[in-house]
């Protein structure tokens, strides 16, 4: 076995791979760029080495910088995680004239495999049935409008070497596919230094389902079941889950077999993914194949038992597989959910900033679920802009689908991110959303559930109605605490009342409330009564109550007269006051929002990449005005309104903060 390996990557991955390597008694290696010198993974490593500045393309993805870190540590054999270098030939070809072992598979299966386009022609000589596409290169925009009317709308422009949704784009018509093309260009050269891009029909209505299949060098492989990666936004999964909720047993052995007919047929050994798109007749398309660990492997590791790492490890060692097809029994569900550094307030537009506050739930199993966490980050770290806004993988398994989902659930509540915008209240909305529960979902949940974007989550009135008794509760707590610490006023002691008012949501509560032993009994003016119990005292951020024999979790925050409670992916203010204090209130002018509407603000931190517009110009609604990229992704800023461009503000190569004012308008 391998004395050292280095791994070739970054932040939550490395942190995954150096944590199966010490429980098998290897040493490691991270490589780290400027901005990542106090990182997670080179604290966690036993040593690291230094490969230069924070770009991505002057240091993750050059291979020379990489071998000679190699060469300095005295690895044996690197680990490439995902992205970066993990499915470029080059850098495998490079490990294997050094002498060093590659923990993926060999070069031949990579360039086979690894670029769609030749994977595609594969699998179509192999009798696989594929989705309609032109395989070939695509040289310029006019092409690529012409190829995509040719196969007919809607159309998927893609990166022939892409990965994680970085150079995809979805067009209806001509303009869109002219844009797309030259934007998937961009960012595919940027992620990926190769800017090759390919186009294929849109499948509407699809299901995405991909089978792990695990293969050695002795021609042995297996496939360890599927994962259900349907929600997507902008074509990076967001969640995903293991099985799915779709499959039958009868497409779950067809799918499988057919991912290890493929595998073997290119001599695949380590671990791989074969992605399908499934359709509502469980009809099942090969897209492609992903020669290296997947972002959402934790999900099959969870209901199979098998560390993938170590599989892979040992395969790059030279070791036959222990592992029989009749092994891989599925155990219970898995779910994971993806944390990014997005605010979905702002249309899910990339955060950076430092990590003030970061305390994910408790990891451990249960008697009926497990929590588990892979993370590359702590607190008072920071999130760069440099690359994928990836925070954490949060995952939850449980003997069944709904123990899965409610562990899911409270984990979420439980998980505490402070200091820049995040996806939390999204991705726990989507928990509790109809369609996830009944695992009735496309590729297109997102858009279609939430296409005016993520305003976060209405509570109905019965679940408000739990948070009001708890806030009740919760005031009641911090006001005896503050008569406490006032101590007596003119010989007379402060006392606590039991008549309040609870606002929030829009919604006005008039309650009284009674002390028990341990608890309280909130009681409502229609006459309601609800026991609240809890361990939570003034400061706790975290609220661990129990309403009604139900357990509630909540984020807390302070805020005058009240509280800012969060939870089940809703962000309330919630105001107690007095009877006579909610009078009052009632009679305060609402604060009106600044008038924004003749500016164009930067809704993230980033680089303007390029201005479509001149002062004087007169734009229509939906036109482009400029592009900003951030975390490696091209984000087009359009008109909302017609105008005429009175000022500009920023231009090419201009590094902008959040509501940066970009241009002006009359």
């Amino acid at each position: 076995m391998f004395d050292k390996i280095l791994i070739a990557n970054r932040g939550e991955i490395a942190c995954r791979v150096i944590k199966t390597a010490r429980k098998m008694g290897i040493k490691t290696v991270a490589i780290y760029s400027d901005a990542d010198k106090n990182a997670l993974h080179v604290e966690m490593a036993d040593e690291a080495v230094h490969i230069g500045p924070p770009p991505a393309n002057q240091s993750y993805i050059v291979i020379d910088k990489v071998m000679e870190a190699i060469k300095s540590s005295g690895a044996q054999a690197v680990h490439p995680g995902y992205g970066f270098l993990s499915e470029n030939p080059k850098f495998a070809q490079a490990l294997e004239a050094a002498g060093v072992a590659f923990i993926g598979p060999p070069v031949k299966a990579i360039e086979a495999m690894g670029d769609k386009i030749t994977s595609k022609k594969i699998a179509q000589d192999a009798g696989v049935s594929t989705v309609p596409g032109y395989m070939g290169l695509i040289e310029d925009a006019d092409e690529a409008v012409k190829i995509s009317s040719e196969i007919g709308y809607p159309v998927m422009i893609k990166a022939s070497a892409g990965g994680g949704g970085k150079g995809m784009r979805i067009a209806w018509n001509d303009a869109e596919a002219r844009e797309g093309f030259q934007s998937s260009k961009n960012e595919a050269a940027n992620s990926f230094g190769d800017d090759r891009i390919f186009i294929e029909k849109f499948v509407t209505q699809p299901r995405h389902i991909e089978i792990q299949v695990l293969a050695d060098t002795h021609g042995n492989a297996v496939y360890l079941h599927e994962r259900e990666c349907s929600i997507q936004r902008r074509n990076q999964k967001v969640v995903e889950e293991a099985p799915s909720p779709f499959l039958d047993p009868e497409t779950r052995k067809a799918m499988g077999e057919q991912a290890v007919s493929l595998a073997q047929a290119v001599g695949y050994a380590s671990a791989g993914t074969v992605e399908f798109i499934v359709d509502g007749d469980k009809n099942f398309y090969f897209l492609e194949m992903n020669t290296r660990l997947q972002v959402e492997h934790p999900v099959t590791e969870l209901i199979t038992g098998i560390d993938l790492v170590e599989q892979m490890i040992r395969v790059a060692n030279g070791e036959k597989l222990t592992i029989t097809q009749d092994d891989l029994t599925i155990n219970g569900w898995a779910i994971e959910n993806r944390l990014y550094a997005e605010d979905p307030y702002r249309g899910f537009l990339p955060s950076i900033g430092r990590l003030t506050r970061y305390r994910p739930p408790q990891e451990g199993q249960w008697e009926d679920h497990s929590v588990r966490n892979d993370t590359g980050v702590y607190e008072g770290g920071e999130i760069s802009m440099y690359y994928d806004p990836m925070i954490a993988k949060l995952c939850t398994w449980g003997k069944d689908r709904a123990t899965a989902i409610e562990a899911m659930r409270v984990a979420l509540d439980k998980f505490e991110v402070e200091g820049i915008g995040h996806n939390l209240p999204f991705v726990a909305a989507v928990m509790d959303h109809p369609k996830f529960v009944s695992g009735d979902m496309t590729t297109a949940f997102i858009e279609e559930e939430y296409p005016d974007g993520f305003q976060g989550v209405t509570l109905g009135d019965a679940e408000l109605r739990r948070v009001a008794a708890a806030a009740a509760a919760m005031n009641r707590v911090a006001e005896i605490r503050r008569a406490r610490v006032s101590g007596t006023l003119d010989n007379h002691e402060r006392r606590v009342g039991d008549r309040w008012n609870v606002a929030l949501q829009g919604e006005s509560y008039d309650l009284t409330i009674a002390a028990e032993p341990g608890a309280a009994t909130v009681t409502f003016e229609d006459g309601a009564s609800m026991r609240v119990s809890g361990n939570w005292t003034p400061g706790d951020q975290l609220a661990d109550m129990t309403v009604n024999d139900a357990p509630l979790m909540l984020k807390v925050g302070k805020i005058s007269g009240g509280f800012r409670i969060r939870t089940r992916g809703a962000d309330l203010k919630v105001h107690v006051r007095t009877p006579r204090q909610a009078e009052l209130a009632r009679l305060m002018p609402e604060k009106e929002a600044a008038d924004t509407t003749k500016l164009l603000l930067c809704p993230m931190p980033g680089l303007i990449v390029k201005v479509d517009v001149e002062v004087g110009d007169e734009v229509q609604e939906g036109q482009a005005l400029c592009t900003v990229e951030a975390m490696k992704m091209e984000n087009i800023l359009r008109a909302e309104r017609k105008g005429k461009v009175s000022k500009i503000n920023a231009g090419p190569g201009d590094s902008l903060a959040v509501d940066d004012v970009i241009m002006e308008f009359e």
